[in-house]
């Protein structure tokens, strides 16, 4: 529901301020208000306009909330696709089929969930790179290995995802 502004008016009469004191018979007066000619009709200051001022400030309250939350939303979604950029260099000093290359790797950011990927570009070899393997994801981290006989590989990892 849309909201409904009150356009508010003041009460303009002739006479500002002006009143008959009207005694009582108890010691007490009571004052009656003698405007003369009505100018500008006021505003009426009742529940309806007030009521109606409470309802805008509410859901303008509920708005900026749900403004805040879809901000927040974006952000995480955001933080989601810039992702953990780095490189590694995969050492093995062992001969075929072993391989001793298994590394630590380090996240900057503490991911949310193990629910992320990791995406490897391989970047320099100095000979057969066999497969690379992620394993053991951790928030903190992740370990990455290669199964083939070079004795080093160069590799750049996107971590995307795990932040929720």
């Amino acid at each position: 529901m849309a909201y409904k502004r009150t356009f508010w008016q003041d009460h303009v009469t002739q006479y500002e301020n002006r009143y008959k004191e009207i005694d009582n018979g108890d010691g007490t007066v009571t004052h009656e208000p003698v405007e003369g000619a009505v100018i500008q009709q006021g505003t009426a200051q009742n529940g309806a306009n007030f009521n109606n001022i409470e309802e805008g400030i509410f859901a303008a309250n509920e708005m900026g909330n749900e403004a805040i939350r879809m901000l927040q939303h974006h952000g995480q979604t955001f933080k989601k696709l810039i992702g953990e950029i780095g490189e590694v260099t995969l050492t093995n000093s062992l001969e075929y089929p072993f391989n001793n290359s298994m590394t630590t790797i380090d996240l900057v950011h503490k991911q949310d969930t193990i629910d992320y990927t990791v995406d490897i570009d391989i970047k320099n070899t100095s000979g057969d790179v066999g497969r690379i393997i992620i394993k053991d994801k951790q928030l903190n981290g992740f370990k990455i290995a290669f199964t083939g006989s070079a004795p080093s590989v160069a590799v750049r990892y996107i971590v995307k995802g795990g932040i929720y």
